[in-house]
């Protein structure tokens, strides 16, 4: 279960580097054609757009998989493993609701939307909430990987508290001697 997971985030992964050098080129080239030739390219902003919700929406399933989402743990941190083990399994199932909710909207407005065409590509207008659906089913899926682990046994201790602080955080907390962050080298 665990190399698919990995697999499906290096591929997800590799679409985003795609979908981001695709957006560069037709953000770049369209403002190129603008100034010197006077011309454009013009399905650039709507592809783009396009693109940009779609890299947001598989990113943030990455981010799910390696428990990289920023949080705060002043509660959690200050638990035994037990209350930060339960706080963990209501988290998940609560996140997991929200996503059969996001994934049912999603599912009603890609078939809305698939009826209605873009203005400059001629695509159905359903492919923007298709992220959605993707996003609700993968991160779904994720949170259900991890809700196992956690009810498994697989998850150490001090992994209960799933979040990453950011780094701004961790060193101004580290640069006034607080003892539970180490100070930067």
């Amino acid at each position: 279960m665990e190399k698919i997971a990995d697999l499906y985030s290096r591929l997800l992964t590799v679409f985003m580097a795609v979908a981001l050098m695709v957006m560069v080129a037709l953000v770049f080239g369209n403002v190129v054609l603008r100034y010197v030739f006077n011309s454009g390219i013009t399905i650039s902003e709507e592809v783009s757009r396009w693109l940009f919700v779609w890299i947001t929406f598989m990113g943030a399933v990455v981010a799910i998989k390696d428990n990289a989402h920023l949080g705060t743990d002043a509660l959690v941190s200050r638990l035994s493993p037990a209350g930060k083990k339960a706080c963990a399994v209501v988290g998940h199932l609560i996140m997991i609701y929200i996503c059969w909710v996001m994934l049912l909207g999603s599912i009603a407005q890609t078939k809305i939307n698939m009826g209605s065409a873009a203005p400059s590509t001629g695509l159905p207008v359903g492919i923007v909430y298709l992220a959605g659906v993707v996003f609700a089913v993968s991160a779904g899926l994720m949170l259900l990987r991890n809700l196992y682990r956690l009810l498994t046994g697989k998850v150490r201790d001090e992994d209960l508290v799933m979040i990453q602080e950011s780094e701004d955080t961790a060193s101004l907390a580290g640069s006034h001697g607080d003892p539970a962050v180490p100070k930067p080298r």
